[in-house]
């Protein structure tokens, strides 16, 4: 697997600007999609195979 360090993070495009919960993104390394929260950054890393995230992100949202 590749260095975590050359990890490239991005938050969603429908994040807000004014500090909302968010989560960053990096998807950038081979063979692996790595989680964190924006506002908790060191509270660690999900890993998740780029097929199961595929998976994740095109699941509708569950409304209540």
């Amino acid at each position: 697997m590749a260095e975590m360090t050359e990890a490239r993070w991005r938050t969603s495009a429908r994040s807000s600007s004014n500090g909302g919960d968010c989560v960053e993104v990096a998807d950038n390394l081979p063979g692996v999609v790595l989680v964190r929260d924006s506002k908790d950054r060191a509270a660690g890393t999900l890993t998740f195979h780029p097929t199961a995230w595929r998976a994740f992100v095109a699941h509708p949202p569950h409304r209540a």
